[in-house]
C-alpha cells in the first residue's frame, strides 16, 4: 500500500516492493514524485532519503515546467500537427462524405462534413492516429517477442494522462498512449520494449534496468528525449 510523504511543496508517494535499493522518480508531465523502497524500509528512513534529494527533485520539476507544450488543437486551416516527430500543416476539406484524413508531403488534409464541430474533427483525427499505430505496433511486438523471449497476449491503445505506456504482467497485456503517434518511431519502439520488459520484471528494479541495458542500451537517452518533446495541452 502506498504512503504519502509531504515535504513542504513536494509530495512523495512511497511504495514498498521487493527491491534491493530505493528508486526515486519525477514523472512528467506534472512532476509527480514516487519513491520505491525495499519492503523493510521505515517511513522515517524513506523521508530522510527524500529530503536529501529535494534539490534534485526541484531541478527535475523545473525542467518539466520549462518543457514545451502544445497549445490546444482546434483542427482548423493552417494549424500545426505532429506525426512521427514531423510537423505538418492541416488543411480542412468539407464534403458530404465519410470523414477521412489524408497525408501528403508536409500536409494533413482533414475531410469532414460541413459544419463539423472541433470535437468531431478531433475524434476523426484520433481514430486515424490509432489506425496508424495499429499498422506498426504488431510488427514491433513480434520483433521484440522473438528477441526478448516474452509473449504479449494483446495490446491496447488509449489516451493516457500521465504515462506513455503500462502493462498487466498477469494477463500479458500492454497499453500504449496514442500520443506516441506524434513522436519519432524509435521512441514508440522504446516504449514497446520498456513495457515488454515489465512483463518479465514488473518493478523498476536492477533486474529491469539490466534487461533494458541488454535490449535497448540507449534507453536512458530515449527516455530523456521522449520526455523533452512537446507535451499535449491537457489539464494533467
Amino acid at each position: 500500500m502506498a504512503e504519502t510523504i509531504d515535504l513542504g511543496d513536494v509530495r512523495v508517494t512511497l511504495t514498498r516492493k521487493d527491491v534491493k535499493h530505493v528508486h526515486l522518480s519525477v514523472h512528467p508531465p506534472t512532476g509527480r514524485v514516487t519513491l520505491v523502497a525495499p519492503q523493510a524500509t521505515r517511513t522515517e528512513v524513506a523521508r530522510a532519503y527524500a529530503i536529501s534529494k529535494l534539490g534534485w527533485i526541484r531541478k527535475q520539476r523545473l525542467k518539466l515546467s520549462g518543457q514545451a507544450r502544445e497549445t490546444p488543437r482546434q483542427f482548423i486551416e493552417r494549424e500545426s500537427h505532429y506525426l512521427w516527430g514531423r510537423r505538418y500543416l492541416m488543411v480542412i476539406a468539407e464534403a458530404d462524405e465519410k470523414p477521412v484524413v489524408k497525408r501528403s508531403h508536409r500536409q494533413l488534409t482533414l475531410q469532414v462534413r460541413p459544419g463539423s464541430s472541433p470535437e468531431k474533427r478531433a475524434a476523426v483525427v484520433h481514430e486515424w492516429h490509432k489506425a496508424l499505430l495499429h499498422e506498426v505496433v504488431p510488427a514491433l511486438i513480434d520483433k521484440w517477442a522473438a528477441k526478448m523471449g516474452v509473449k504479449v497476449s494483446s495490446y491496447y491503445l488509449q489516451r493516457m494522462k500521465t504515462k506513455w505506456g503500462s502493462c498487466n504482467p498477469a494477463k500479458r497485456h500492454i497499453r500504449l498512449n496514442t500520443e506516441l503517434v506524434k513522436k519519432p518511431k524509435d521512441l514508440l519502439e522504446y516504449v514497446v520494449v520498456h513495457e515488454m520488459a515489465h512483463l518479465m520484471v514488473p518493478t523498476h528494479s536492477e533486474g529491469f534496468m539490466a534487461l533494458m541495458d541488454q535490449h535497448w542500451p540507449q534507453w536512458r537517452e530515449s527516455r530523456v528525449e521522449l520526455n523533452a518533446l512537446p507535451l499535449v495541452a491537457q489539464s494533467w
